[in-house]
């Protein structure tokens, strides 16, 4: 993030003034206070408008985001629409395919069944699946572990021997089919060797849940993940019911006319396990919080704290340490905190999750394109508000100015894109739309007097100013800078 001179106005704009409830030192702050503190609202603007932008220029049909903070959704919203042709708005509801995202279902499973002492992670895959015949072109590799199915170093290679990520069809392969095709597939690495990402090793990671479970897979999740987790709205299928009303419509990626197509209902059949779930902003928040929960102590139903730990942990570093991975989940180490979570990418639909939990805080976002930027979007959120959940710890909230009057997105045309304008704290922060990354994106204006701010570098050195001038209806309709304007737009 940008650095910013946090100067605290005590003078001006007294009329306007409005001061934070008061809180007690050492005191966690509340959701609600989070919420109405300077520097949240602030980020959150900023996030707002540049995933607004983001939506809009990278013409998405719809993105649904949200933010997890200490168990609870701190902040949810929808961009666009989930059906383009009855323009459905999306909401915190609306329902997508969360694809890869299913494999942190898989591996929780898995997970239940090792700790209830059915199987270990050093067991071989064909000490459990007797019809595990793939041929191994590095036998010199040893046998491909329960384990490294979870790591996706099993050697593997990525899909079933079948077309099944080409439409318009998309003919995912039945488990009959898999079965019978895996004698004449070979193994691209020796197990344990190298990171290649499988989602036929995630497939049979659900083939050995069944085994040893005695239950049909998807039964097996409903009844010992989704149920007692309180996953109502998550699915281990595509509900083709709902399709056009409560599920998104999935659309193809631009074609290079600029138009996307909508895609057929898909169903994943063999590849469930690996690819198949469909859930909504709100669920994938539960999902979150209840790893919170577990992590702080809380009930060990469906897993134990210690075993969400583990798989949280890094199992996995490929020779050259650029890949690193836990038991399902993708784990990595960012500056000074490990990020835990999974992205998806199934037809017509890219999704992310990612959690922080020594902050306990995690981000989703969904959208229903085939190039959707879920994982950007997910990542400039969690940059933005981490930051500034941390600040609101520190920084004082009393006589915050009032700046709404200048809040809006302005342009001056030919020129193209515009800038959002947002208050941030006592200052106001300058957000360029379209833009890749959102604290590279960010300006900060710093209050001058009658209207008038001035532009701040990164260092916080002060350069020209920015006049706006207001409208009868007391809102700013134009500013003035560098000897032109840019006009309001909305």
């Amino acid at each position: 993030m940008k650095k910013r001179q946090l100067i605290f106005l005590t003078s001006i704009l007294t009329t306007l003034s409005v001061a934070s409830p008061a809180i007690a030192d050492n005191d966690p702050l509340t959701q609600k206070q989070l919420l109405s503190h300077p520097e949240v609202k602030g980020a959150l603007s900023a996030i707002d408008a540049y995933v607004h932008g983001v939506q809009i220029y990278e013409n998405v049909p719809s993105i649904s985001v949200g933010i997890v903070h200490d168990q609870d959704l701190l902040w949810q919203k929808s961009y666009g629409y989930s059906n383009l042709e009855s323009k459905e708005p999306a909401n915190g509801d609306t329902l997508y395919s969360i694809c890869s995202i299913s494999k942190l279902f898989t591996a929780i499973g898995i997970m239940q069944l090792r700790d209830a002492g059915k199987l270990t992670l050093r067991d071989a895959v064909d000490d459990h699946l007797d019809w595990f015949n793939i041929q191994k072109s590095h036998k010199s590799g040893g046998p491909g572990t329960i384990e490294s199915l979870l790591t996706h170093s099993s050697g593997l290679p990525r899909e079933s021997d079948f077309p099944y990520w080409g439409g318009p069809d998309f003919p995912f392969p039945t488990r009959a089919q898999i079965i019978d095709r895996l004698s004449s597939q070979e193994t691209l690495y020796p197990a344990e060797t190298f990171f290649q990402y499988s989602n036929l090793a995630l497939t049979l990671a659900g083939e050995v849940i069944q085994e040893r479970s005695g239950k049909e897979y998807q039964n097996y999740v409903n009844q010992e993940i989704l149920e007692p987790i309180g996953l109502s709205d998550t699915r281990t299928y595509y509900p083709e019911d709902l399709f056009g009303k409560q599920m998104a419509i999935g659309y193809s990626g631009l074609h290079r006319e600029g138009t996307r197509n909508p895609v057929d209902p898909f169903f994943t059949r063999g590849i469930t396990a690996a690819a198949g779930f469909t859930s909504s902003v709100n669920d994938l928040a539960k999902f979150a919080s209840w790893q919170f929960q577990l992590l702080a102590g809380g009930d060990e139903q469906v897993l134990r704290a210690n075993t969400l730990r583990e798989m949280h942990r890094v199992h996995w570093v490929d020779p050259d340490w650029t890949v690193t991975w836990g038991l399902g989940f993708n784990v990595r180490r960012s500056d000074d905190v490990t990020i835990v979570g999974h992205g998806g990418g199934c037809p017509g639909y890219i999704t992310q999750l990612i959690l922080v939990p020594q902050k306990n805080i995690a981000v989703i976002a969904l959208t229903n394109a085939g190039d959707g930027p879920a994982g950007s979007i997910a990542e400039n959120i969690m940059n933005e508000i981490s930051d500034a959940i941390e600040k609101a710890t520190t920084i004082p909230t009393e006589n915050i100015p009032n700046f709404l009057m200048f809040e809006g997105n302005y342009e001056s045309r030919p020129w193209g894109g515009e800038i959002a304008v947002r208050q941030w704290n006592d200052q106001l922060v300058v957000v360029d739309i379209p833009g890749d990354e959102l604290n590279n994106s960010m300006t900060f204006l710093e209050y001058d007097g009658k209207n008038t701010f001035t532009r701040l570098t990164d260092s916080g050195e002060r350069r020209e100013p920015w006049v706006f001038e207001l409208a009868e209806n007391g809102k700013a309709s134009r500013i003035f800078r560098h000897s032109d304007y840019m006009n309001r737009i909305e």
